[in-house]
């Protein structure tokens, strides 16, 4: 029987977002993948997670917003995880210098007006600019999902707290994986980690990937591999 790992996308994404990776690993693993509930409530989402999770201790993996929510859920349920994976992620508040623009958005979204993602800007924010599949992939999923998931994962990523502290209490093996000129990624955060003794198991790549299941999904899975010996 194969070991299960389960995969909580991040914001405005969803099983797509693995679709480059699964040919790596599902043979030696069972990937599930646990889509962010509809819900502008941390306590309610681990609810929801509950439901769908089948097993008593399980591998997580979480990107972006979903490491957060993925980091929340093993704080939250410590006896239930064996090993936490965040990729293009950290278990942290957003950076307040983002909070204003992510401030107006959410207002905008709440009185309807939901912009969609076109081909220029999903263009920005790939790391390998000429691949029209990639490309098609990430404006899909956007806008496929819409406002009515924009709303609240917007919202959640302003209720964020810093859960660092809390996870390196725990023994549980958490792996970070992330691009070095990610600009969606809370590099301070990272840094912070250096004059704190931690566990966590941090690696990164050179590059502006943040998605990097879709753009470098080779190279996450022998990390996802290495992660699960540990």
């Amino acid at each position: 029987m194969k070991e299960k790992i389960y995969l909580i996308p991040g914001l405005m994404t969803d099983e797509r977002l693995w679709s480059k990776l699964t040919p790596y690993l599902d043979e030696k693993y069972e990937l599930i993948h646990l889509p962010i509930p509809y819900s502008e409530d941390f306590d309610e989402i681990n609810k929801i997670l509950d439901e769908q999770i089948e097993d008593e201790k399980i591998n997580l993996l979480g990107f972006s917003l979903g490491g957060y929510i993925a980091s929340y859920y093993a704080v939250s349920n410590p006896k239930k995880i064996k090993r936490l994976f965040l990729l293009s992620s950290t278990p942290s508040s957003t950076e307040q210098k983002d909070v204003p623009r992510r401030e107006k958005k959410l207002e905008e979204a709440r009185e309807g007006k939901f912009t969609s993602l076109d081909e220029k800007k999903a263009i920005d924010l790939l790391e390998v600019k000429d691949d029209e599949e990639l490309v098609r992939i990430v404006c899909d999923m956007f806008n496929e999902l819409g406002n009515e998931a924009f709303t609240p994962q917007l919202a959640l990523t302003l209720k964020r707290e810093e859960l660092f502290e809390k996870l390196n209490e725990l023994d549980i093996p958490t792996y970070l994986f992330y691009s070095l000129e990610d600009r969606l990624l809370n590099h301070t955060s990272v840094k912070a980690l250096e004059g704190v003794e931690h566990d966590f198991k941090i690696n990164y790549r050179v590059g502006t990937s943040h998605n990097i299941s879709l753009e470098v999904p080779r190279e996450l899975s022998f990390h996802i591999e290495n992660w699960m010996k540990i």
